[in-house]
């Protein structure tokens, strides 16, 4: 279960930038659903062949904003490795109820489904956050901590919900100015 290629809006749909609302609990089976299938969205982009044959860019989040439902659900797969668990969410209503004061960052800077144009620079976001939400899969409320590119990828999603781009994140003047004390991820 996938989105098409034209379903996901790009940057320049004003929609990108709006603001998304809060999904109400207990959730609706069409909540559900759409979090579910946002999930899905990104583990078939995953897949090589799947991907080519359906013309559908690899990634590892996707907002509902995304493709158009303005509605704080999301969805995220992140392949850790094989010492560690995959991370895999579909979250309503996530929030960020702590962060650390370290930043941290892409080497390569970050990418975005609805952003053709390359932006480069560095994106600084916090390197540790815990974020309480509701996850669709387990069917409660819940609250966890992120470190690292998981928690870049998470703040990522749910800048959607605010209308705000990696992009926006980039220094205008010197995109890869080093963070000080900054984590660098590979």
């Amino acid at each position: 279960m996938f989105f098409k290629a034209e379903e996901i809006i790009k940057d320049s749909d004003h929609l990108i930038r709006e603001k998304s609302k809060p999904v109400e609990l207990p959730l609706s089976e069409e909540d559900k659903k759409l979090a579910l299938k946002l999930l899905s969205h990104v583990k078939c982009s995953q897949d090589p062949k799947l991907s080519e044959k359906e013309n559908i860019r690899p990634a590892v989040g996707i907002a509902a904003v995304q493709v158009g439902v303005l509605k704080q659900l999301l969805g995220v797969c992140i392949p850790m490795g094989e010492d560690q668990e995959d991370v895999e969410l579909a979250l309503a209503n996530p929030k960020i109820i702590s962060s650390s004061v370290q930043m941290a960052y892409l080497k390569e800077g970050e990418g975005c489904l609805s952003v053709e144009d390359e932006h480069a620079g560095y994106v600084p976001r916090s390197a540790r956050i815990k974020i309480r939400a509701y996850d669709c899969i387990q069917d409660k409320e819940v609250i966890f901590r992120l470190s690292g590119y998981p928690a870049i990828v998470l703040q990522h999603e749910i800048d959607h919900f605010s209308g705000i781009l990696f992009y926006d994140h980039i220094n205008p003047i010197n995109p890869w100015q080093p963070v000080e004390d900054a984590i660098v991820l590979e």
